[in-house]
């Protein structure tokens, strides 16, 4: 039997998709963080400030440990620092409007100060407005609102969003996911009447998120089934880049593959997303996974 990960999956799946190859996507900037994002792949570091994260290296204790763990990660080479105050685990505890201002303002301000361009992960419309208000430039919204004024909110303050796709309501949800079949077609469906929405009411900056699993990750506990959907996920990443926005992913770590090794997972699936033509690569391991990215600037002939 043939691997998962080699010609014989990939040669079909390109063939059968070559428009997605080759489709363009959008570029823009960010002037007052004197950043541009074109048709390549950039970095977004993440910042947990949730004791209850399963990936403890992202975890920051205190504003101080933040704000230096966000500076080591741009001079890693991450484009995006992400900043989240509310696990998505399973069993782990919520965290109300308050309770993730309260976490998150600080450390936006302070990297607003650096002149870092900061996103606030979050599915509540308070947390993301109050975030921008205090300097982040762009909001990863794991979440579905299907408000007009949320994403006017978003113009407003020239802001940027990540739409990223979700069974249930959001992050949290835990709703089951639709069959293997029919994921891809969900996705898009959602994803292409999220940006829709958004750009009507002036949003001039997204990217399209498939989802990893967030939200479901309750029905794929970690193991080879977990592995499979991650693996794939992320290998047909670029048939959403159809939606002419770029494309983000989170990049998995799955200990069951892994073990004492799951902070080099990170390596692999940045292999895999490159492959993919992802273009905004979430990643906790910021130092390993630039040399990864940092390889599409090698030009090839082999002719």
């Amino acid at each position: 039997m043939s691997s998962m990960i080699g010609p014989d999956f990939l040669m079909p799946l390109w063939q059968a998709n070559r428009d997605a190859i080759e489709a363009p996507v959008r570029s823009f900037s960010f002037p007052r963080f004197g950043r541009t994002f074109e048709d390549r792949a950039y970095q977004m570091g993440v910042i947990n400030l949730s004791r209850d994260s399963s990936y403890r290296e992202s975890i920051a204790l205190s504003l101080e440990q933040a704000v230096r763990r966000a500076r080591k990660m741009v001079l890693d080479g991450a484009a995006v620092i992400d900043i989240g105050a509310e696990s998505t685990g399973v069993g782990t505890a919520r965290v109300d409007a308050h309770g993730q201002s309260s976490l998150l303002l600080p450390v936006v301000r302070a990297l607003a100060a650096d002149g870092i361009l900061a996103s606030v992960d979050t599915y509540l419309p308070e947390v993301a407005e109050a975030a921008l208000a205090e300097g982040a430039g762009i909001v990863n919204l794991t979440g579905r609102i299907d408000d007009p004024a949320f994403f006017r909110m978003i113009a407003r303050h020239e802001a940027g969003v990540i739409l990223c796709y979700t069974p249930g309501e959001h992050g949290r949800s835990e709703t089951d996911p639709p069959s293997r079949d029919e994921l891809v077609e969900a996705q898009r469906r959602y994803l292409e009447g999220a940006s829709a929405m958004a750009v009507a009411q002036g949003v001039e900056r997204i990217w399209v998120d498939p989802g990893m699993g967030v939200g479901y990750y309750h029905a794929l506990p970690d193991g080879p089934r977990r592995i499979r959907h991650q693996v794939e996920a992320t290998l047909q990443a670029f048939r959403f880049r159809t939606l002419g926005w770029p494309v983000c992913v989170t990049l998995a770590s799955p200990v069951a593959m892994f073990a004492d090794e799951v902070r080099s997972a990170e390596t692999l699936f940045a292999a895999l997303a490159m492959l993919s033509k992802v273009n905004l690569i979430r990643s906790h391991e910021a130092a390993r996974v630039q040399p990864v990215l940092d390889t599409q600037d090698i030009r090839l002939d082999l002719s």
